[in-house]
């Protein structure tokens, strides 16, 4: 799950105001913490830097929320740099956003050292250029369902748009979450990689719990076909969502069609 939102909702009534040089103990990083289990370390000291408790927005956000709540046993704190804190800032803060949430003054950035001897780095900018180009969900409004559509219909939104996919959506009983199940099949690749769109698409899930009822009833699974753009800056965008159904021979149709379309 991406539960940056929810470990920031809790940075929000907490300020960094404890002293460094107090006397602290090490201890085992609890299970309950779960977020922190597997970050190099099993040790942790308390107080920890905060005074106290989807991550998927930024490769490094575990390692930044967890260098504060779950600081490493040293005879020093290691703390994040000003630039790794900007890095998962300007990746998260969106996220943030779509829960109706600012980025905290608790991570203010300029709080962290902007020397990086004795500080948690960012990646090299290399992979942060890498990461950039990925494709990456972001807010937005409840893509269109579209319930019986002609194969017509179908064609035409695949011209109108960047990428299409075959997905299984599931929720189980008296869970929030929305699953998206098995291997993405896709009808039209455009701009996606393989090999992280099934992540891609299951944090637009996370991000838009308020979209995904539409999706899947509980204890159930629902195939669909998702089309979408990629935005300039990234950005993915899901436009116009088809349920497939059991013999449903438009669906069916559009898709055999697509490979011989012209648009």
């Amino acid at each position: 799950a991406m539960l940056f939102p929810v470990v920031v909702c809790v940075l929000l009534g907490s300020g960094l105001g404890f002293d460094l040089g107090q006397s602290t103990r090490c201890v085992a990083i609890p299970p309950q913490l779960a977020v922190c289990q597997d970050v190099g370390y099993s040790e942790m000291r308390l107080p920890n830097y905060l005074g106290h408790r989807s991550l998927g927005c930024h490769p490094q956000a575990q390692a930044f929320l967890c260098s504060l709540i779950a600081p490493v046993c040293l005879d020093t704190f290691i703390q994040p740099c000003h630039s790794l804190c900007l890095a998962v800032r300007d990746s998260c803060a969106p996220v943030l956003a779509c829960w109706g949430q600012l980025w905290p003054d608790a991570l203010d950035c300029d709080r962290f050292p902007d020397h990086e001897e004795m500080c948690l780095t960012p990646a090299s900018k290399q992979v942060e250029h890498i990461i950039k180009v990925f494709p990456q969900p972001g807010c937005q409004d409840c893509p269109a369902m579209e319930e019986h559509s002609s194969h017509k219909t179908v064609l035409d939104a695949l011209c109108q748009n960047d990428f299409a996919v075959k997905v299984l959506v599931s929720q189980r009983r008296l869970e929030p979450e929305f699953t998206v199940e098995g291997r993405v099949e896709f009808v039209h690749q455009g701009p996606l990689l393989p090999f992280n769109t099934h992540s891609l698409l299951q944090q637009w899930l996370l991000l838009h719990p308020h979209c995904a009822p539409g999706l899947a009833r509980p204890s159930r699974t629902q195939l669909h076909l998702l089309v979408g753009v990629v935005q300039p800056d990234g950005m993915l965008v899901l436009s116009r969502v088809f349920p497939w159904h059991k013999r449903d021979a438009e669906l069916t149709t559009a898709v055999r069609k697509w490979k011989h379309h012209k648009c």
